[in-house]
């Protein structure tokens, strides 16, 4: 079928799903077994160069989706990307007080970011589809997402910035440790080991556990986000990849530089208290998909920028 542009429309069929799954696993496969095999210490460089290269896989992948899908679904899932990359990088720097907290070395951050990342694609690929499935079923659920969305927004500005990352509070931490024995010392990138005829759990299992469900909170926020964009599975899902897939190396890239970016968690406040605004009133004044990734575009820059310049301004008084 060729639409009225003479551009090929193409249907998603499950061998699109299942293509777009398999490439996933090869670069997470090419990742792990060949450019960190054995534990190192990843530099700014490099960091730099990988969230280069998977913000280029995106936005090739977006032009590809607006050529064979058409622009509205480009422009979805552009919108869908931005929102999941930015709620990102506030999990980014959360991610580095989880690992402050339990002192794990710089060389064995990327192995617990990599099998983290690869539980988070599992996890946030169930929800996706269970969501789907709710607002397939029973439409007013979207109006559940955005009521959930403007009280998210509101929280972020008022909530502190360690507020949910206390290991103590984790109740899934709890119960892990009540079942499996933990070890007092790293054992390398071990998550168990056998002590003493035992199966025990190592430090590092311990924080692998907490970024899982530290990631499955702010999920709780950012797919309801992108519904509001968009109702498509495979739009939200591969937004949701791409965004979680260049997570990792957005972490060595910005994990130090969290005093640049004191006003990203306003601006993502209120993305989500738009995006949810947006939902409550979509059956009587809709905003298209254009204007709302505009919308949010201008937002996330303006508070970036109000960051850069507040930054830059305190080291004036500084010096």
């Amino acid at each position: 079928m060729v639409t009225g542009s003479m551009l090929a429309f193409v249907d998603i069929q499950w061998q699109h799903w299942a293509g777009f799954i398999v490439c996933v696993l090869f670069f997470l496969a090419l990742d792990l077994g060949l450019f960190h095999k054995h534990a190192r210490v990843v530099s700014l460089k490099e960091a730099t160069a990988w969230t280069c290269l998977w913000v280029t896989l995106s936005l090739l992948f977006a032009a590809g989706v607006w050529h064979w899908r058409g622009a509205e679904e480009g422009q979805e899932f552009l919108a869908g990307y931005i929102i999941e990359l930015s709620l990102s990088m506030d999990n980014v720097f959360v991610i580095a007080l989880i690992f402050s907290f339990f002192r794990i070395p710089r060389m064995y951050q990327h192995g617990v970011l990599f099998w983290g990342i690869l539980g988070a694609l599992v996890l946030r690929g169930a929800m996706i589809f269970a969501g789907a499935s709710l607002v397939e079923r029973f439409h007013w659920v979207l109006m559940i997402f955005g009521v959930f969305l403007v009280y998210s927004g509101l929280k972020i500005v008022f909530s502190k910035d360690d507020d949910n990352v206390d290991p103590e509070k984790n109740v899934v931490l709890r119960l892990v440790r009540k079942v499996y024995p933990v070890t007092s010392q790293l054992h390398g990138e071990k998550f168990m080991i056998v002590e003493a005829g035992k199966r025990m759990l190592t430090p590092l299992a311990m924080v692998l556990v907490v970024v899982e469900t530290t990631d499955l909170i702010f999920a709780l926020d950012s797919i309801p986000a992108v519904f509001g964009i968009t109702q498509k599975k495979f739009i939200i899902f591969t937004s949701n990849v791409f965004a979680i897939l260049g997570l990792r190396s957005m972490y060595f890239a910005l994990a130090g530089a969290v005093d640049y970016f004191r006003y990203l968690k306003v601006g993502l406040s209120v993305v989500l208290v738009f995006i949810g605004v947006k939902m409550l009133i979509a059956e009587w004044f809709p905003i298209g998909t254009g204007l709302s990734l505009g919308i949010v575009a201008a937002i996330l820059a303006l508070s970036m920028a109000a960051s850069l310049w507040g930054r830059l301004a305190q080291n004036k008084k500084v010096s």
